[in-house]
């Protein structure tokens, strides 16, 4: 939609602070747990961005730097724009003790929890679609466009500008009330609203979500090497995970949650209401062996509407391959991983022949230790 200035319907235009306070009440109401509004203005982010991306650090994610300004100015990549409405909806589906089990057992796959259920993208989305229909039907035709992790936007500085939290020492946003495991969205809009304040940062002298994390990616406070990240190794990158990082990985077949789960503001992390965000297809409690079963059909229709399905089925086997190479003794492991040795797909093959050859340094073929269930 091209952007142009507000028509009401009535003739009556409506004071920009009463309809910031409506698009709050109405965000609300359509589900998500708050509302913030930001001005443009992402200079400070945008030189941060800028030595990020000189040093490398975002991997092979060309479409970081793909398109220059216009992902830290907004104006430039939506012509017109005023303010960012931002909004944020909580997506934890199960209590957070039931993660490290989860981690804790080699037999088990671990998915980081925003991607258990449905895919977010379609859900805010849709929420956000409504948002602004609702605002049309006030202020008549105006500008805007939804972004939910969709284009080159700069979601969680454009929070944090809303107050909807700060960005951590892990790169994540938190909330005070709220913790972190919530997933944002944007309304880019022409209209004069007026902004809200930024929160302070309350991380200290916190180091928990550092040290947590399994393969020390987190180079310095505020600063992620995604290279080194797990949730960039098993979901963006498309080639051979590097060997020194593979042990690391565990059984985390599709992201990471450590730096959350290690931060003590996830105290007050609150579990979703929304059907849509819990576990489906028993990920939250699938085996290795059970998941490596999977061909491409059953993994194209078990991942239907997820995230998932988004890194295909050869990253789905190569990151499982990893997993089950720094699984538990077992000859069920090693029967899972023989069937696969001859997959068509090099990168498959490359990363099995790699489980096997591991396992093999570890004497896991010991029959003794078989503890994976079918």
């Amino acid at each position: 939609m091209s952007l142009r200035n507000a028509r009401p319907p009535d003739g009556t235009p409506t004071a920009p602070a009463e309809l910031a306070a409506q698009i709050k009440r109405w965000g609300r109401e359509l589900g998500f747990q708050q509302v913030g509004i930001a001005d443009t203005d992402l200079a400070l982010a945008e030189a941060r961005l800028g030595h990020w991306l000189a040093d490398g650090c975002h991997g092979t994610m060309d479409y970081m730097a793909r398109h220059g300004t216009l992902r830290s100015r907004p104006g430039e990549l939506v012509p017109g724009t005023l303010r960012i409405v931002s909004v944020r909806m909580d997506y934890l589906p199960e209590p957070l003790d039931r993660a490290p089990p989860v981690l804790a057992d080699p037999t088990r796959a671990f998915v980081s929890r925003y991607a258990l259920g449905r895919d977010y993208h379609k859900v805010l989305r849709r929420r956000l679609q409504r948002l602004a229909e609702r605002i049309r039907a006030t202020v008549g035709d105006f500008g805007f466009r939804v972004f939910v992790d969709s284009a080159p936007v700069m979601e969680k500085p454009l929070a944090a500008k809303a107050g909807l939290g700060w960005i951590g020492k892990h790169t994540n946003l938190i909330n005070a009330r709220a913790g972190s495991w919530f997933f944002l969205g944007e309304l880019y809009t022409d209209l004069p609203l007026p902004v809200d304040a930024p929160v302070c940062d309350h991380c200290g002298d916190c180091r928990a979500c550092i040290a947590a994390c399994p393969t020390g990616a987190i180079v310095a406070p505020y600063r992620l090497d995604a290279r080194r990240c797990i949730s960039y190794l098993t979901i963006e990158h498309d080639g051979p995970i590097p060997e020194p990082l593979r042990a690391p990985l565990g059984n985390r077949i599709y992201g990471c949650d450590d730096c959350q789960l290690a931060c003590p503001w996830n105290r007050f992390a609150r579990l979703t209401d929304e059907g849509d965000f819990l576990a489906r297809e028993g990920l939250d409690r699938a085996t290795l062996i059970t998941l490596f079963g999977w061909d491409e059909p059953e993994f194209l229709a078990r991942t239907e509407g997820s995230a998932i399905r988004r890194i295909g089925h050869r990253r789905w086997l190569r990151n499982l391959a990893v997993a089950l190479g720094n699984a538990a003794p077992g000859t069920t492991v090693e029967a899972a991983l023989a069937a696969r040795a001859d997959h068509p797909d090099s990168l498959v093959r490359e990363h099995v022949a790699w489980a096997r050859a591991a396992r093999h340094r570890r004497g896991a073929n010991d029959p003794r230790g078989d503890s994976a269930p079918l």
